[in-house]
Order: C-alpha cells, then structure tokens, then sequence
C-alpha cells in the first residue's frame, strides 16, 4: 500500500492565489490488479505549474478536487506490457506525489531522449508550452521569413520559445519581459529587440522604436493594457495570436475597454485565440521538431526549479507574479 500526498484546491482563488487556498492531503492508493483499471503505479518526479491553472481551476474544478497539472513520472510497478518500471512519462494527473494509471492518457518520452537532458523539459520547451509556440507561431500567426514578429511575457515558458522559433523561421523578433535581468536573457538567445515594460515611459514608444514599420505577427501571452497598444501598431494585414491573457487571471472585477474593432477593420487584421490541444493528433511532430532543436542547440532552455512537492503553491504563486524565467517545475 502506498500513501500519496496530493494539493487540493480548498477555496477558489479570490483574486491573487493564497497558500491558504490549497490543502495537503494524504491518499491511500490500491493495490494494482490484472485486468482492469489498476495496471500502473507512477511517482511524480517533475510536476509544471502553468498561467492556465489560474482560470480553468474556476471553470473546471470544485472545492476539494486536486489541482490540475502536468507532470513527468517514472512507472514504479507495471502490470501493462506496454510499460517497463523504470520509463518515463507525462501524465496530467494533477499535483500528487503518486498515482495509478491504466496507461491510456500516459505519453512515453521519446526514445530518443539523451540521457544528457533534463526530462522535466518534456513539461517545458519540448511539452506543452513548446507545443503552444511551435503551433501557435506555424498555424496561427503563419510566419514567414523577414516577418516581424512581437511577444510579450517573452521570458517566459511559451514566449522564450517563441522568440528563438521565430528566429530559426527568419524573423525578427521583438520581445518584453518585467525585469532587467529577463531582457538580458533575451538578448542572449537571440531576440532582436527587447525591453523592460515596467520601467518604460510610454510602452507604445517602446514598441516603435524597436520596430518603427509595425508587427506582422504578435504573439499575445499577456492581453489587457498592452495588446489594446499593441494592436495599433500592427502592419495591414497583420495576424494576432491570442494565447494567454496573465494581466486578467486574478482580476476580481473584469477590465473594461478599449476596443479593438477600428484597427481590426482599418488594418484587416486576423486574431485569433487557440487551445495547443487542437493538434494532439500532431503532438509527435512537434515534439521531435523541438527535440531535435534543442539537441543542435538552436532552441536554448531556462528552468527555474523550486526544490519539494510541500512548496507546489508557492511556485505557482511565484510563477503567477513572474518570479520565473523560462520555465516553472517543482522538483519533487
């Protein structure tokens, strides 16, 4: 008998999370059977915490249901051949230490994973966030070379990759990070232009001075008071992917206006909001892309590792107010 210890969410979040809002529970698990559901013990070894978590724990979770998440897991004991102990996989089977599975939603880490490289980048730039650039930079904004393409929240664990994606594309690219020490770090990996947009004067001067022609492509992590600038300075015929919305996830009273059907019209902009699950049936296309990316360093990585499953809300609260840069995992 194993006993898991799992977060659950004990009061949805009012405005910013609070520690108080989760608990810490303890699960027994069953033991596993032939046939049946029970075939797979797993252990937690990396688990994300994500922007997303934010708004879907209020449209999809009660009070008292574990957090939902991602994690890698290592197969502890087996009873389905399709699993050795000792594999590695993603599971989204929520902030717990330990769990069974019959196997049917676990992703196995490709074979071709080096040994050399961290597995908690399957939750990061080789996983969903990945993905979410890879998809949303390719079918969304349809880049294409000599293209300028504008991310914000470019630090982070989608918008680092989106920068460095659109470069191997042949675009420039403009990104905007909340601290100095971030802007330095998309200088290292290749952004064009960045800058600090908590310490700017005029964020629309900003984002014309680092590309006075306008944005063919704006890759939107952040909505609210920047993509209602943004929007102004995209060139005709400009595309707009919406994939995050971080400055409203913790509004307690929703933002009002401004509009955004003038420019729409005026520039005959296409925007668009997407879900990286629309192309689960390509997951395996992308994944190897960015694998293969990263292993002829041409995708570079940044994880900012919080050490101990007993601190999962705090890293979500630290990643909720930018405390990361690149991607947020807890070690368990």
């Amino acid at each position: 008998m194993v006993t898991a210890k799992a977060w659950v969410l004990k009061k949805h979040f009012d405005g910013f999370p609070k520690t108080s809002d989760f608990d810490l529970k303890e699960i027994e698990l069953p033991n596993l059977k032939d046939g049946g559901e029970r075939k797979l013990l797993l252990e937690s070894v990396f688990l994300s915490v994500d922007p997303y978590m934010r708004p879907y724990s209020r449209r999809d979770m009660k009070e008292g249901d574990i957090m939902i998440g991602t994690q890698v897991a290592r197969i502890v004991e087996s009873k389905n051949p399709a699993f050795t102990v000792g594999a590695f996989v993603v599971s989204n089977s929520g902030w717990r230490t330990h769990f069974i599975s019959d196997g049917k939603d676990l992703q196995l880490l490709p074979s071709s994973w080096p040994e050399s490289l961290p597995r908690s980048l399957a939750l990061g730039t080789v996983g969903m966030p990945g993905l979410t650039a890879y998809f949303g930079l390719l079918e969304v904004c349809k880049m294409k070379p000599g293209e300028t393409v504008l991310v914000n929240a470019a630090a982070g664990a989608v918008g680092s990759v989106v920068g460095q994606l659109a470069k191997i594309g042949g675009c420039k690219v403009v990104g905007c990070a909340g601290s100095d020490d971030k802007v330095a770090y998309l200088k290292k990996i290749g952004f064009d232009e960045a800058f600090n947009y908590r310490t700017v004067t005029s964020l629309d001067e900003a984002l014309r001075k680092a590309s006075p022609d306008g944005y063919d492509c704006f890759f939107d992590n952040v909505g609210g008071e920047f993509a209602s600038i943004a929007i102004n300075q995209m060139k005709k015929y400009g595309r707009i992917a919406i994939c995050g919305a971080i400055s409203q996830y913790n509004d307690s009273v929703p933002q009002k206006g401004p509009y955004v059907q003038v420019p729409m019209i005026f520039k005959e902009l296409r925007m668009e909001g997407f879900i990286v699950s629309r192309w689960n049936n390509r997951r395996e296309e992308g994944v190897k892309a960015l694998l293969k990316w990263v292993m002829e360093g041409k995708v570079k990585c940044h994880e900012h590792v919080t050490e101990g499953f007993q601190n999962m809300p705090m890293a979500f609260i630290g990643m909720l107010k930018g405390e990361n840069l690149g991607k947020a995992v807890v070690k368990v």
